[in-house]
């Protein structure tokens, strides 16, 4: 394919999500939206962790087309969380998604002071959930009665330490820094597995810090490959050593990399466990796809070019499948942008239905292979 060609089909998705994203905020508004069923996306409550993900595609698509209502948007989200922030009571891990694409966006892109104490004080809960013992940060609370989660870390939390980087580079203060690298050195040591597969939850000692267990999680099985955690996985290794430059960090996402894209069927777009067996096995994840494609089109950053094209040219493929074999762009009666994402089997919630991160990092995506940044992890 000429490149000509290949900028073409680009430039055609990104207008198709900019058209529909703009008709979704007549609906969604300020909302958190998180899955679509029956075409329409359930709105969560600001608390949720998928509560940035809406507002940061707000803030993508306004930073490549200056469309103004986007902006709002973005900030009437932001507003919200602060009574989120303010409450304390239901922050976890997933500060760094919800504030990166929020108020480090509006950072980046306006210079918002605002913004910026806002992400400051997201990443100081950030860092106070690090257990000292175990070099990890600690990922929920318990949301039930009687739920002893004190030693779990999770794979998804290599995409919530680009908060800590990001707060060491504004303040100059280097211990969000230092317990950002603890914990992924902890992800390199624990997490990825002698063929780069990854535990989507390892769990600790919370006491000792000792090392218990692999968890299967949101995977099929406890020593199964659930595909979004890989994409995690390899999109928060390679933000890693984006920030530090450590090469063990490099060489962790080439590995966990390389797993993945041996293990992508004809269209290029994952299942949701690359060893699910049964009747869920043909389940994709288009949600995971995406998150892989925008991580590996920054690890094709990261390296030389004689190497570049290993990752840059599997993440376009899996982009523009996501164009062409999973996007909603003739059903007008479809909110979300991409089709066939899969939330959470095991739990039987958000199965082949549309998932806004899954929105959020296909336009992500779109902007990088467009060269449209700045990109709020980094």
């Amino acid at each position: 394919m000429s490149i000509e060609t290949k900028l073409e089909w680009v430039e055609e998705a990104w207008v198709k999500a900019l058209d529909k994203t703009l008709q979704n905020s007549l609906r969604v508004g300020a909302g958190f939206p998180h899955a679509s069923q029956g075409g329409r996306y359930v709105l969560e409550q600001p608390f949720w962790w998928t509560a940035g993900f809406w507002p940061g595609q707000l803030w993508l698509l306004y930073n490549g087309s200056g469309e103004e209502t986007l902006k709002t948007l973005a900030e009437q989200c932001e507003e919200q969380l602060d009574a989120v922030l303010n409450e304390y009571v239901r922050l976890d891990h997933d500060l760094g998604f919800m504030w990166t694409l929020t108020s480090v966006a509006s950072y980046k892109l306006q210079g918002n002071e605002a913004s910026k104490i806002r992400a400051l004080k997201a990443a100081n809960f950030l860092a106070a959930r690090f257990n000292l013992k175990g070099s990890f940060i600690r990922a929920w609370n318990p949301w039930y009665e009687g739920e002893d989660n004190r030693g779990y870390a999770i794979i998804d939390c290599a995409m919530n330490t680009p908060l800590l980087f990001w707060a060491s580079e504004v303040t100059g203060d280097p211990r969000y820094r230092h317990i950002a690298e603890a914990h992924m050195d902890t992800v390199v040591k624990h997490f990825i597995r002698p063929d780069g597969s990854v535990y989507h939850i390892v769990r600790f000692d919370p006491d000792t810090g000792a090392f218990v267990e692999g968890i299967g999680g949101q995977g099929f099985a406890a020593e199964s490959a659930w595909s979004r955690g890989t994409a995690w996985a390899i999109y928060g290794l390679t933000l890693a050593y984006h920030h530090t430059g450590k090469t063990e960090y490099l060489h962790a996402a080439q590995k966990v990399a390389h797993f993945f894209l041996a293990r992508l069927p004809e269209d290029h777009v994952p299942h949701w466990d690359f060893r699910a067996t049964g009747e869920s096995r043909e389940l994709r994840d288009s949600s995971a796809g995406a998150c892989a494609a925008s991580g590996l089109l920054l690890l094709a950053d990261q390296v030389a070019e004689v190497e570049a094209s290993v990752y840059r040219e599997p993440a376009e493929r899996m982009l523009e499948s996501l164009y062409r074999n999973y996007g909603s762009w003739d059903n007008p009666a479809e909110e979300g942008l991409i089709l066939h994402g899969t939330s959470n089997y095991p739990a039987g919630t958000n199965i082949d239905v549309p998932l806004i991160y899954g929105d959020f990092f296909y336009v992500e995506g779109l902007a990088r292979l467009k060269g449209q940044g700045p990109f709020y992890w980094e």
